[in-house]
């Protein structure tokens, strides 16, 4: 590409401008056209409700919930639902990469239909730049209906959405959640790409996720079909099209080519090993049966438009701790508010402890600068706050929480009293808070919330620095345990001056909210 120079930028501007009145002669489709569907209420007689139902039955107005911290086990499941799926399949998912895993869960949906099993297909359509001949091909298969959440147009140049409707634009869905013949459903943090499922050679999220049966799944179900029958859900095939004459020929080619690739291979070796869905089917998994509640937001966020909020809810069903507040959160931007409440809450002799990312494992520095000047503040409290290295063990199975080595943390998680633990895509954050739609569950389980607190305890110590004030009470100090003995760091670890720099300047902008 010729490098823009000096002189180039008038014609650069002309560009840009025609670019924005294109962008802005592009319209959103009618919404006229999308069959309104629901949740298949009776499912008792599938393989999964035999499997399920007679355990619920024997635990009455519980649900079954089991934690899914390794990724490969989170992967083995999703597949596995799906192949067991006999009417239905719900996926709603925030982001759905083109790689390995992408394509393999594709392929497990697109099987799925061809055995006659309903599959709904509901992505926000941020992050789906480079699938949409998939999409369409998908779309037009029989027994698929993908729908994309708050579209970017014109398909082209999807970028320019920014330029022109950033209010409605800068809004996501950001809900994830998998659930097969509304009998089993995954809820918890991870998006669909290889970096959340520790596949491929590159970045890997320390994440979680529950897989849930009983009660919780048809409130799950209710809240996919408040966003599937949304006026944010736009039928696919109105946005990319009926999709190419040869599409299923190229898909297959593609799911071939990945079969194909060695990395492939090893991964899907290594994840048929994992018992998860068959100790299901055959009621051997060992679930907690539990209260869970599942809170979300309202599609109407989306839309600004006034709606039941999830962080109110969560709240009010957490309720105030007394004694020990443990909090996971990949991005932590608490504002004035939240860093007032974490205070207030350590001044009444709460335990707060934190664990989120450090600027070196962080993939968003922006982010890292609405979180790095409240430190100080939190520390001066008593709060206890842990920076996840980037260079934790990537193959490390022992933290509950997600944490269980990666080269980032994507796990949102929470804790209070240890009695009441929150898994779900809410971040601590402005933007969770705010601006993107979000969902969870709230589950009254001492033992998953007492393994959280274990783990902070225990292990969070080696995968994470501990941030401290030093002996002056002004500036920072960063805490690393090893086994060759305790280093101490006056700067963040594993950064360089440009990046410290720049995350410095960002934290004197007025952005808060955006983060």
């Amino acid at each position: 590409m010729r490098k823009v120079s000096c002189f180039d930028w008038p014609a650069l501007g002309v560009s840009l401008a025609l670019a924005a009145i294109v962008a802005g002669c592009a319209s959103l489709p009618a919404p006229q056209g999308r069959e309104p569907s629901i949740a298949m209420p009776d499912t008792a007689d599938t393989r999964l409700g035999r499997a399920v139902i007679p355990a619920v039955a024997a635990n009455p107005g519980k649900s079954g919930i089991y934690a899914i911290p390794d990724p490969r086990d989170a992967f083995a499941a999703r597949v596995l639902l799906a192949a067991a799926a006999e009417r239905s399949l719900d996926a709603q998912y925030y982001l759905w990469h083109g790689d390995q895993v992408g394509y393999l869960l594709f392929e497990a949906l697109w099987q799925a239909a061809q055995r006659g099993v309903r599959v709904r297909l509901l992505l926000d359509d941020l992050n789906t730049g480079g699938l949409d001949a998939t999409i369409a091909t998908l779309a037009a298969q029989p027994n698929i209906e993908v729908r994309l959440y708050n579209p970017l147009v014109p398909r082209g140049a999807r970028a320019l959405s920014f330029l022109t409707d950033f209010a409605r634009v800068n809004r996501r869905m950001h809900n994830k959640s998998f659930t097969a013949d509304n009998q089993a459903a995954i809820v918890g943090g991870r998006n669909i790409g290889n970096e959340y499922f520790a596949a491929g050679a590159g970045l890997a999220y320390a994440d979680l996720d529950v897989l849930a049966t009983g009660p919780v799944v048809r409130a799950i179900s209710a809240e996919f079909d408040l966003y599937w029958n949304s006026a944010s859900a736009y039928a696919a095939r109105d946005l990319v099209g009926p999709g190419a004459p040869n599409g299923v020929a190229q898909l297959r080619d593609k799911l071939d080519s990945v079969h194909a690739d060695p990395e492939s291979v090893a991964y899907l070796d290594a994840v048929r090993a994992t018992p998860i869905v068959r100790q299901l089917l055959d009621r051997a998994l060992q679930v907690e049966w539990t209260t869970a509640r599942v809170v979300y937001d309202d599609p109407g966020k989306t839309r600004e438009q006034a709606g039941l909020m999830l962080l109110p809810q969560l709240v009010a069903m957490m309720g105030p701790s007394e004694h020990a507040l443990d909090l996971v959160s990949p991005y932590f931007v608490p504002g004035d508010g939240g860093t007032a409440a974490l205070v207030a809450a350590a001044a009444r002799g709460v335990k707060v402890r934190i664990l989120t990312n450090s600027l070196a494992s962080t993939d968003a520095p922006i982010v890292h600068a609405g979180y790095g000047k409240r430190r100080r503040d939190l520390l001066r409290a008593g709060i206890v706050l842990y920076e996840m290295k980037p260079t934790a063990q990537r193959n490390a199975r022992d933290v509950d929480t997600g944490s269980h080595g990666a080269s980032g943390l994507h796990a949102k998680t929470f804790a209070v009293d240890r009695g009441r633990i929150f898994v779900g895509s809410f971040n601590l954050d402005q933007r969770s808070a705010h601006l993107n739609t979000e969902m969870g569950v709230i589950i009254d389980d001492p033992a998953l919330a007492t393994r959280l607190a274990a783990a902070f305890d225990s292990v969070v110590s080696r995968i994470a620095y501990e941030v401290q004030l030093s002996p002056d009470g002004i500036n920072l100090v960063w805490i690393e345990q090893t086994p060759s003995g305790v280093t101490r760091y006056d700067v963040e670890p594993d950064t360089s001056w440009f990046l410290r720099s720049r995350v410095d300047m960002l934290s004197i902008l007025s952005i808060d909210w955006l983060l």
